[in-house]
């Protein structure tokens, strides 16, 4: 999710999701190369637009086949839900949709009672966070039932958080919202309500229950003090007037998807953090073309205006010091959590891992911006199953990579590796560290293939492959296609398929296929790829996140729907990957107006899927039903009658079937 000063009051609309793109490269991007690839070899096993094989392939030939799919049978078994538009959460018939935990919900035995209306940062400091979006579960003692939650809490909407603070005004004979500076004390509350939360659940009764002062639940905020390792722990470059060492980071922020590693620690993403920091750096200072390839300062955000550290004019090196990913042991509350600086720094989406077939961890990376690039981190030691304190420090060793994806098909993972190739001191880098710290830049030197929003990238530990969501790219221009690929201003994104050489995530090459290209099929322009055994109700736009479950069956999350871009909401669609019924869709779960679907994950026996709401009622000025134009008109009449299981609560929800039993089987 990209947050621009213009938009960070309103996040749900497509065109204010993208973001400025800030990619200066003539690297190919992927549009290109799909349709040199597609023009190149005419057809495709997988999936193909029909327009861009009608030459070649009756559309009769095309029913026919995908008749066939249907008849053969999806992976998954449920009855599909409708798609539409409400401020409610629906799922298929035959489960339910229990909400676990929403923003405000207290966490530990002396936590206050959630109250909009006297919010402190020390009363947010023990409860759930805002913005929930990465969802994860480590068991308990092998546990299915009784496990830790750990939730990433991403940003805030101040208009949704804090009363009073919107407006009317008349400006030119017309109403705007006007909304108003946040005072010091809200702003503590923002950095109080981003980070993490890590909580103890347990199954009970087949309804999961939140274990209030579990002995392992802790908040992670942008006031946790952090440890910078690896390579560019100590440069130069991360030293502040705070802390001359380079190595003490206070806090994270904007942590987006994120992962759990094979030893059961949490990583998070540190994604969107130019909204953060605002000021001008000293003239002639060295890092001003660093923060530009990142859109450094945007001042979306009003923290620097109450803290120097986020005031490039005081702390020029701070920004340096975010947008790492950042791995935190669950199993000692009071550990410090250590910003892994080996993986890169860049606008992180997500961190999922997978053990390689020699033993080493895999961990795929996604920059989440117009024309940037997908990455693979590939461990230098080896995953000991039988010793969790052996694998404590596997990710401050190892080697960050960058695709290149070609014309025929093939993937290439470029090593971003100090002294090889263009990585050297003619351009600007004197260490691994300065690599690591301008890691796009060291990719746009390289030749990465520019992708469409990378987000959640998925291994499937089942048949070797990996899937890369692309959410959208508006920018792509009509030069840019052909009619083999007619994805100009890439509206609704696709999702790429990698299947890795041999079968083994740790190879430096593979092949690629385009798995899905989104939207709605009945819409020629489009050029959607769904099989036509998706109903009206499967098809979607913007693919963001995903799930693999443990039968190897992709799950997909989307962000962006509404009624203005598909006149349905975001929610939670099965993929079918394999075999006759090969992109087919079906939609399973759907969240309220307005909001974005995070997450999704599934528990490791499948019988629960846990999901994250996020921003609900965000826009929700777009659809009449909500019987009043916008939020803004008249702030003060939301809150008299706030009640907890309101839907504009950011939520985890699990979802059950109903008597029990794995999902969709």
């Amino acid at each position: 999710m990209t947050v621009t000063p213009e938009t960070r009051f309103r996040t749900s609309q497509l065109e204010e999701n993208d973001g400025p793109p800030v990619n200066p490269t003539d690297n190919r991007t992927m549009g290109e190369i799909i349709a040199a690839r597609f023009s190149r070899r005419g057809f495709l096993m997988g999936s193909l637009a029909v327009s861009a094989i009608a030459a070649t392939v009756s559309p009769l030939a095309l029913i026919a086949a995908d008749e066939a799919r249907a008849e053969e049978g999806s992976a998954f078994k449920f009855d599909e839900l409708e798609a539409g538009i409400d401020d409610k959460h629906h799922v298929a018939p035959g489960y339910d949709a229990d909400v676990l935990l929403r923003w405000g919900d207290p966490l530990f035995a002396d936590s206050p009672e959630f109250d909009p209306l006297k919010q402190s940062a020390a009363a947010q400091a023990r409860q759930f966070g805002y913005n929930n979006d990465y969802v994860g579960f480590i068991p308990i003692d092998g546990s299915a039932e009784h496990g830790l939650l750990v939730v990433n809490h991403e940003y805030t909407n101040p208009h949704l958080m804090f009363p009073g603070i919107v407006s009317i005004v008349e400006k030119d004979g017309k109403r705007a919202a006007e909304v108003a500076p946040l005072s010091k004390e809200q702003v503590d509350v923002e950095m109080a309500a981003h980070g993490g939360t890590i909580v103890e659940i347990r199954k009970q009764g087949g309804k999961w229950r939140v274990v209030r002062d579990g002995k392992l639940n802790r908040r992670i905020m942008s006031t946790t003090e952090m440890a910078l390792s690896g390579p560019v722990a100590g440069h130069d470059r991360v030293k502040t007037n705070a802390d001359p060492s380079g190595t003490k980071v206070i806090g994270t922020m904007n942590n987006c998807a994120g992962g759990v590693t094979p030893w059961g620690t949490y990583v998070m993403a540190e994604e969107n953090i130019h909204g953060y920091f605002s000021g001008e750096l000293p003239e002639g200072h060295r890092e001003a073309a660093n923060y530009k390839r990142l859109g450094i300062p945007e001042g979306a955000y009003e923290w620097g205006a109450h803290y120097d550290r986020f005031d490039l004019a005081r702390e020029p090196n701070e920004p340096n010091r975010f947008g790492w990913i950042v791995e935190v042991d669950v199993n000692d509350p009071n550990s410090t959590p250590r910003k892994r600086t080996a993986m890169g720094r860049f606008k992180h989406e997500g961190a999922e891992s997978i053990v390689a077939k020699d033993g080493r961890v895999v961990f795929y990376l996604g920059d989440d911006e117009r024309f940037d690039y997908v990455y693979k981190f590939v461990t230098a030691g080896k995953f000991n199953p039988n010793d969790r304190t052996a694998n404590m420090n596997l990710l401050d060793d190892g080697t960050l990579h960058v695709a290149r994806f070609t014309e025929d098909g093939s993937v290439e993972w470029m090593p971003i590796v100090f002294g090889e190739g263009p990585l050297t001191a003619e351009n600007g880098f004197a260490s691994q560290a300065d690599v690591l710290i301008e890691t796009r830049r060291a990719a746009d030197l390289l030749g990465a293939t520019k992708m469409d929003r990378p987000e959640d990238i998925q291994p499937n530990a089942g048949n070797g492959k990996a899937y890369v969501m692309l959410t959208n790219n508006s920018k792509r221009k009509a030069e840019q296609v052909d009619a083999a690929n007619p994805r100009a201003a890439n509206a609704f994104g696709h999702i790429i398929e990698i299947v890795e050489d041999g079968g083994d995530f740790a190879a430096a090459g593979g092949k690629w296929e385009v798995l899905l290209k989104c939207g709605d099929p009945s819409v020629a322009d489009v050029g959607a790829t769904f099989s036509t055994a998706t109903t009206a109700h499967g098809w979607f736009g913007m693919p963001d996140n995903c799930a693999v479950d443990s039968a190897g069956r992709l799950w997909v999350a989307t962000d962006g729907q509404g009624p203005k871009a598909t006149g349905r909401t975001d929610g939670l669609w099965a993929v079918d990957t394999e075999g006759a019924a090969r992109a087919t869709s079906k939609l399973f779960f759907r969240v309220p107006i307005g909001a974005e679907m995070c997450g999704p994950l599934f528990a490791p026996d499948d019988q629960t899927a846990f999901v994250a709401v996020q921003h609900p009622g965000d826009g929700g000025e777009d659809w009449e039903g909500f019987g009043r134009p916008s939020y803004y008109e008249d702030p003060s009449t939301r809150w008299p009658d706030f009640k907890p299981d309101m839907p504009v609560r950011p939520s985890v929800v699990a979802i059950t079937k109903q008597g029990g039993g794995k999902i969709a089987v």
